[in-house]
């Protein structure tokens, strides 16, 4: 379990095939020695399982339903990734619950200055957008984020400069597709009120 707290910017140093599956490696800042191997690490929103551990990078294994599912079939060696290790017992707990069961992929619309900040409008697959709610969390890219605006088939989200800055959302454009993962506390409400989404 995460936070959408992004810990760290990574690069994927190498990919390699494996049939259907990708093995990753993955160089990162955050303090690996506290990290176990088969620990679950958040890799721009998706949880992977750390399989071998190096000083300043890890590996893991992408299965080939992760990568129908996310953008990680369209990495290529140095892309920069969010990275954020799984909470700990007493953790702060500061963003949202994200799990890192990515739901699909969302494409950004058009990205507008507003001020210091940026207002982001992302185009949601329609299956998705029941359970996105203005004022309700999103993670995208593995980003904890508020919903501002709700539309039949987008939303918008606002980032600050820290955000803007410290996670890879900085780098993207209109047109490129992120890790969208819904709140999971929407996904229960919807099946307790027979409502979910087909």
């Amino acid at each position: 379990m995460f936070t959408g707290l992004v810990q760290d910017v990574g690069t994927v140093c190498s990919i390699e095939n494996r049939g259907v599956d990708l093995r990753l490696e993955i160089e990162t800042n955050i303090d690996l020695k506290k990290v176990s191997s088969g620990a679950s690490i958040a890799v721009s929103g998706v949880c992977l399982t750390a399989t071998e551990i190096k000083k300043n990078c890890f590996f893991t294994d992408v299965s080939a339903e992760t990568l129908r599912k996310t953008i990680i079939k369209d990495w290529r060696v140095g892309e920069r990734v969010n990275i954020e290790p799984s909470l700990r017992l007493g953790d702060e707990l500061g963003g949202h619950f994200v799990f890192g069961h990515v739901d699909g992929t969302a494409e950004i619309m058009n990205i507008k200055e507003e001020g210091q900040s940026y207002m982001i409008k992302v185009k949601a697959p329609r299956t998705l957008m029941p359970y996105i709610a203005q004022k309700g969390s999103v993670a995208l890219d593995g980003i904890s984020l508020t919903v501002n605006e709700v539309g039949s088939d987008y939303f918008t989200v606002n980032i600050i400069p820290q955000t803007w800055a410290k996670t890879t959302i900085g780098m993207k454009k209109a047109g490129d597709l992120l890790n969208i993962e819904i709140d999971m506390l929407a996904r229960y409400v919807a099946r307790m009120l027979g409502k979910e989404a087909a």
